[in-house]
């Protein structure tokens, strides 16, 4: 049976494809920026300095590099990632979708955990209780009647308003700007597995392939819609590379006064001495954003990778309802977002990546016959196959972490 989807026979009018375009760039982006996305950054500024900034832009590159491959052929194809898996090796698509779908599901805990610690620091509301409301929220976005442009409403707008909040920190803990540039360029301190990290925060698991299944689903897909599709996969990368710019430079301001970050909560002590307490709130408002956005995103992405476009849209919102109410219900059973299961399926996740990738590139190189007669550019295929390679190294990273895990 073959799995090239059924196609919409109204085109997608202007305004529908920008809000659609806009959804899925954001989409991708705030999922990428989760709680996990706010503790990275903290730690790596507090480490190395003005010196990460190197290390940032070398992953906005290769992220670029990933994600405009993975988009077009996906977009182009109008197949998502788990379909087009199964095309091209039998049952493939469904091993990916059950590394997507067990990824999601424990990392849905902690971004569920991330929303409670959030609305703690904003409100002062119980951890728990914050994220069960969380939970409840997301749930009454994908109910509603109209719940494609909700969602593409809600991560646009929690989005600008994580963009606007971290400006106004950058701003106040007034960075060495210019330290931080010059180390763009000619860093003091080069650390590859930071690198490599950042990569795989950014692109890796289910992330690359959140905006390109919106954009499959909101009907811009094919030949024609390749100006969208590029424009659309480069600046989602930058929209997270602009978050964690930002964040780096709030941090770096703190850090460069001599002032020494707690351990436990980089993050949050950095926004408190930059702006007092209502840098403390701002912090809470920030990482109940990143952590609903996350919940929405990797819900949303783990429900399409185990569902067809041809399955019934009442059936895909029921199980993405049971998957966040599953989810709270195992946050507020176990009252936290356990460490090593969370170490788990980010290791799990790392090999999601390369096996999703490959599938991209074999598409984009032996089966143009899936790309609708599109002409697929060699010099795209040659740096997608180099930032591969990497992609390589991420699995071993992360299988390497599954050992340690199942060791200890």
């Amino acid at each position: 049976m073959s799995n090239t989807p059924t196609r919409a026979a109204s085109a997608v009018t202007t305004a529908t494809r920008r809000s659609a375009l806009l959804g899925a760039m954001f989409l991708m982006a705030t999922s990428a920026i989760g709680p996990g996305f706010l503790t990275q950054t903290s730690v790596f500024t507090a480490r190395m300095g003005a010196a990460f900034a190197f290390a940032i832009l070398v992953s906005i590159i290769v992220d670029i590099a990933i994600q405009l491959n993975v988009w077009r052929v996906l977009a182009v194809s109008g197949m998502r990632a788990n379909e087009l898996g199964n095309t091209v090796v039998p049952y493939l698509g469904w091993v990916m979708a059950a590394f997507v779908f067990v990824g999601g599901l424990v990392f849905n805990i902690g971004n569920i955990a991330g929303t409670g610690l959030g609305l703690n620091a904003m409100l002062g509301l119980d951890a728990r209780l914050g994220g069960a409301i969380s939970a409840v929220i997301a749930i009454l976005i994908f109910m509603s009647k109209k719940a494609g442009l909700a969602l593409d409403r809600i991560v646009v707008g929690l989005g600008a308003v994580m963009i606007l909040l971290m400006l106004y920190v950058a701003i106040v803990s007034q960075p060495p700007v210019g330290e931080a540039l010059k180390n763009t360029v000619l860093p003091e301190e080069v650390d590859f597995l930071v690198i490599t990290t950042l990569i795989g925060g950014t692109v890796g698991g289910y992330i690359t392939f959140a905006g390109a299944h919106r954009m499959i689903d909101s009907r811009i897909t094919g030949p024609e819609n390749i100006r969208h599709i590029t424009r659309a996969s480069v600046l989602g990368i930058v929209v997270t590379g602009i978050m964690r710019a930002l964040l780096f430079l709030a941090i770096l301001g703190v850090v460069a006064t001599g002032v020494t970050l707690s351990k436990d909560s980089t993050a949050a002590d950095a926004f408190s001495h930059a702006a007092g307490e209502i840098g403390l709130r701002f912090f809470g408002v920030v990482l109940w954003a990143a952590g609903l956005t996350s919940v929405i995103g990797a819900s949303y992405t783990s429900i399409t990778f185990v569902t067809r476009q041809t399955t019934n849209p009442r059936v895909r919102t029921g199980l993405t309802v049971a998957f966040i109410a599953v989810c709270a219900v195992a946050f507020l059973i176990l009252n936290t977002a356990p460490q090593a299961l969370l170490i788990f399926a980010g290791a799990f996740n790392g090999l999601i990546l390369p096996i999703g990738f490959a599938v991209v590139l074999w598409v984009a190189w032996k089966r143009t016959d899936l790309l609708q007669g599109y002409s697929y550019p060699r010099w795209l295929l040659i740096v997608g196959g180099l930032a591969w390679l990497l992609t390589i190294f991420l699995g071993y990273m992360s299988l390497s972490g599954i050992a340690a895990l199942w060791s200890a």
